[in-house]
């Protein structure tokens, strides 16, 4: 039985993951956040609360796990707050990443480790893996340091590189399509820009991913995206029109006009054959992403219906 280490269990990803995982009897899987408790049944599945960024806790922690495995789904991804506290951009993007090659050294573990398409500038995507990154804001720097340091470990690693995450799970902060959802809910007006345009990525997709990569012992780097090149705002209004929300209340800008801290890649994706050939995958387009994502939106609505006293 392969010994999983879930580093971010309580994420969006994180959950998915460890939930995917646990539906095998070949994994028995341990789930560290940085929060005291699990957004997950403990029941199910044993939690630690752990802070990456402090050796000492990690190599412990490691060292009593054992783990074959540690996917590290834990990272600071609020661009805006990377470029404005780089401080704690880099301790946790970075030297965290650090602290866990330390234990995965240790105990001989392998690393799966998530990155961004932000390590790249957005003048000329897709981008596929052999092409050479030039990240424009902090977030994206630390993304890229992080990747090297993987690289220059000398352990076996895998580096997924990802964007425009979404998906439903308990307690997490809003992703696009949940904001979207949420807002067009409620018949409030929104903005989204037209001039980013990237790979909408359902996060149960990317979750399998990893299980493949597992299953088949993969390592090196991959791009691991949705199957469709769209802009945010195409995207709202496709999501607007699957849940029958009035797609007048979106309104196209460019980014320029929201004057945020830290640069975008605006012409931004992932050529994605080698994930799906050499994993054996077929990720969603918006349609098929937009039908699940869905489902589990009203499906938590009526949970939440259900616990009101």
């Amino acid at each position: 039985m392969k010994r999983i280490l879930v580093v971010g269990s309580n994420g969006l990803l994180g959950q998915k993951i460890t939930t995917l995982f646990s539906k095998s009897k070949q994994y028995d899987i341990f789930n560290v956040s940085v929060e005291e408790k699990s957004f997950l049944d403990e029941k199910d599945f044993p939690y630690h609360q752990l802070d990456i960024t402090k050796r000492s806790s990690v190599l412990k922690f490691i060292d009593s796990v054992q783990p074959d495995v540690i996917i590290n789904t834990a990272a600071v991804t609020n661009v805006d707050l990377c470029e404005t506290d780089r401080a704690l951009a880099w301790k946790v993007n970075v030297s965290g990443v650090e602290n866990l090659v330390y234990g995965a050294k240790m105990v001989g573990a392998k690393v799966i480790h998530f990155s961004s398409d932000y390590v790249f500038d957005g003048k000329n995507g897709p981008y596929s893996e052999s092409e050479t990154p030039n990240p424009i804001s902090y977030y994206g720097r630390t993304k890229l340091a992080s990747e090297n340091v993987l690289k220059l470990s000398g352990i076996p690693n895998v580096i997924i590189r990802t964007m425009i995450l979404y998906g439903i799970a308990n307690q997490v902060k809003d992703n696009f399509a949940l904001w979207l959802a949420n807002n067009l809910s409620e018949n409030k007006q929104i903005r989204v820009v037209d001039d980013q345009i990237g790979n909408p990525t359902l996060v149960d997709d990317l979750a399998y991913a990893v299980l493949k990569i597992v299953e088949y012992n993969r390592s090196g780097l991959f791009h691991i995206t949705g199957g469709e090149l769209i802009s945010r705002y195409g995207f709202a209004l496709a999501l607007a029109k699957k849940f029958k929300f009035n797609k007048d209340l979106i309104t196209p800008i460019k980014t320029s006009i929201l004057k945020q801290p830290a640069l975008r890649p605006l012409k931004s994706g992932f050529v994605i054959l080698k994930a799906e050939t050499e994993l054996n995958l077929k990720m969603s387009n918006v349609e098929n992403g937009l039908t699940v994502f869905q489902n589990q939106f009203y499906h938590q609505q009526k949970n939440k219906e259900y616990h009101i006293i």
